[in-house]
């Protein structure tokens, strides 16, 4: 259904209380793409100056605004890196288990909020929308819309699902532990937590992925402080990783050092690998 469509439909609506929900949710849609849209200008703008070589101030005569509301684009707009995570809203998705004592109740891990946290902290600086969702070990499908999965494939067989489709990288476990394997050149990369003597360190898992309309951001370490750290290296590193894979779907191994719940170092090992060459 079109937008106009919906707007439409959602005027119509007789039930009051469903035609409020519904104008809520189609609000919270509108407003990000208006937020995409301001980040598309303001791309726009840097290319015409940059690849074209046109002075700002033709810039703003082609388009009709002057050339303060150029400056006002350039410096208030999101930045062109917003694109690596979708158009938004955009759901943060943790995994939960099943702890058992005297009643089943789920399980965040607390590296996991944590991670969360700093997702959503990153995905608001660049002017989106956030929610939360939790996979469980049942699942087999993740949520609808723009998603940032912080999750690894044995926490929900949703998580596999998404490691099957990609073609560069994969996650998977031998008798030593889990581990990050390079499909084509077979290259492992194992966490330093299963080291003996282990260390501070860990490696994790990152993608961004299209499907169809909606991105997927999917991050997921060997272990649950490895997310951490590569949530850190997506928000001091968002705007090189953009300009370096040119908004193309993608994989990388990010490693990252730790104390206690505090990452001390990300960095990525390797260049991002493209998912077509």
């Amino acid at each position: 259904m079109s937008s106009t469509d919906e707007f439409a439909d959602v005027r119509r609506d007789p039930d009051p209380i469903r035609r409020g929900r519904r104008a809520t949710d189609l609000l919270a849609v509108y407003q990000q793409r208006s937020a995409e849209l301001a980040r598309l200008r303001r791309e726009a703008l840097e290319e015409a100056h940059q690849d074209l070589g046109l002075p700002y101030s033709q810039i703003a005569t082609a388009l009709g605004i002057t050339k303060g509301r150029v400056t006002q684009i350039r410096s208030t707009a999101p930045a062109a890196a917003r694109a690596l995570f979708g158009v938004g809203p955009v759901t943060v998705v943790m995994p939960y288990r099943f702890q058992t004592t005297d009643r089943e109740r789920p399980l965040v891990a607390a590296e996991d909020v944590a991670a969360g946290d700093l997702a959503k902290r990153l995905l608001e600086s660049f002017g989106f929308s956030t929610r939360t969702a939790q996979l469980g070990p049942d699942d087999t499908e993740i949520p609808d819309g723009d998603l940032f999965v912080i999750c690894g494939p044995a926490s929900s067989p949703a998580v596999v699902q998404l490691l099957d489709s990609d073609p560069r990288l994969t996650i998977d476990h031998d008798d030593t532990g889990w581990y990050i394997e390079n499909r084509e050149t077979q290259e492992l990369h194992r966490s330093p937590l299963d080291h003996d003597p282990a260390s501070a360190a860990d490696v994790a898992y990152v993608a961004r992925r299209t499907d169809g309309e909606r991105t997927v951001t999917h991050v997921a370490g060997l272990h649950a402080i490895g997310s951490l750290g590569a949530v850190e290296y997506l928000a001091t590193h968002a705007a090189e990783l953009y300009s370096a894979t040119a908004g193309s779907d993608f994989s990388l191994v990010v490693a990252s050092t730790h104390d206690g719940l505090e990452i001390t170092s990300s960095e990525a090992v390797g260049e991002p690998l493209p998912w077509t060459h």
